[in-house]
């Protein structure tokens, strides 16, 4: 069998190793103006604060949450991430807070995040502020309050704690 021969055969056995699983992530998009939050079926341009964008697998166009807390909660869902390629949130350092402007996605996997800050999200609750710098999360959690965490640590987070009752015990 000639080089060429060789090289062909070689490229198209390898070429069958990427399998499902191993394409390149979607590029994040912008919400067109009619987008709509994942759950509260409200229009994402109607939200202030940070936005998450998680990309499907056999979805032609992304989940659009109104608030990066409810695309971790999303992910808490059984079986949600095994078809997840992408998940993307908006680099607060980079983003103006009443409407983070295009441009400023950041994969959630490499985002630094501040929870418990006094800073509400999309629909007034806590929010988990993404940021793309970890100086960047540090000086709003000084200012707003709020402990900074990594993707893993946020991922860990109980997103919707049972409320504690009032009265008598």
């Amino acid at each position: 069998m000639g080089r060429l021969q060789t090289l062909f055969l070689w490229l198209l056995l390898m070429s069958g190793c990427a399998g499902p699983g191993n394409e390149p992530a979607p590029p994040p998009l912008e919400p067109a103006p009619t987008a709509m939050g994942f759950y509260c079926g409200m229009a994402l341009s109607e939200h202030p604060g940070p936005k998450g964008q998680i990309h499907v697998a056999g979805e032609p166009a992304p989940l659009w949450f109104s608030s990066v807390r409810d695309a971790f909660a999303y992910l808490q869902l059984e079986g949600a991430t095994r078809r997840i390629q992408a998940f993307y949130v908006h680099d607060m350092g980079r983003a103006d807070w009443r409407k983070p402007q295009a441009g400023t996605w950041i994969a959630a996997k490499g985002a630094i995040f501040v929870l418990g800050s006094r800073r509400g999200g999309g629909m007034g609750d806590a929010e988990i502020v993404p940021f793309g710098e970890r100086a960047q999360a540090e000086a709003f959690a000084r200012e707003y309050g709020g402990r900074v965490a990594d993707y893993e640590m946020v991922r860990k987070e109980e997103m919707f704690p049972a409320k504690k009752e009032s009265g008598p015990s």
